[in-house]
C-alpha cells in the first residue's frame, strides 16, 4: 500500500495533484525552439543560392568547353579560326540549322573537338541558341561568355 504523505493525508485520491506528464506551455516552447532552429538552418542553406552557384558553375564549365574547341580547331587549321565566327558579339547556335547564329558545327564534325555544342543549363527546349555568346577581336582574341548567369555574376573567358 502506498504511504501518504502528511500534507497528502486528509486529500483524496482525487484532489492529489500528480504530475506525470508536460504542460501546454511546455510542449508550444519546444515546437517553438524547433521552429526557430529550422527557420534558421533554411536560411543558412539557401536553397535558391546554391542552385544559382551550381549553374554558374555549369555555365563556367561550357565556356571553357567551347572555347578550348575553338583553339583546338585553330591548331589543327594553322591559326585559323572557325570562319563563322565574327567581330559581332552573337549568340552560338545549338542545334542546326543556323540562321542568325554564330554555328560552330565545324567543331562537332566527327566529333573531333567536342561531341555537341554544350547549352545553358536553364535551356530546357531546343531553341536553337546554346545560351552563350562568342565574339573574335581585331587581333583574333576569341572571348565567350554566358549572358544568362545568376546572382549578378560576369561568366566571360578571353583567350
Amino acid at each position: 500500500m502506498k504511504k501518504l504523505l502528511p500534507k497528502q493525508e486528509g486529500l483524496a485520491l482525487s484532489e492529489r495533484s500528480e504530475s506525470n506528464g508536460f504542460t501546454l506551455l511546455e510542449i508550444l516552447l519546444v515546437v517553438a525552439a524547433i521552429a526557430i532552429l529550422a527557420g534558421i538552418v533554411i536560411l543558412a542553406i539557401n536553397p535558391g543560392k546554391q542552385l544559382g552557384d551550381t549553374r554558374n558553375a555549369q555555365r563556367k564549365t561550357d565556356i571553357n568547353t567551347i572555347l578550348n574547341a575553338v583553339y583546338q580547331y585553330s591548331i589543327d587549321n594553322n591559326g585559323t579560326l572557325p570562319s563563322t565566327i565574327t567581330t559581332t558579339v552573337t549568340a552560338v547556335c545549338q542545334a542546326t540549322p543556323c540562321t542568325s547564329l554564330i554555328d560552330l558545327s565545324v567543331l562537332t564534325t566527327s566529333e573531333k573537338y567536342v561531341v555537341s555544342i554544350p547549352k545553358d543549363p536553364l535551356i530546357t527546349a531546343t531553341t536553337g541558341t546554346a545560351g552563350y555568346t562568342i565574339v573574335k577581336s581585331a587581333n583574333g582574341r576569341v572571348t565567350v561568355a554566358a549572358p544568362d548567369a545568376e546572382q549578378g555574376a560576369t561568366i566571360s573567358v578571353t583567350r
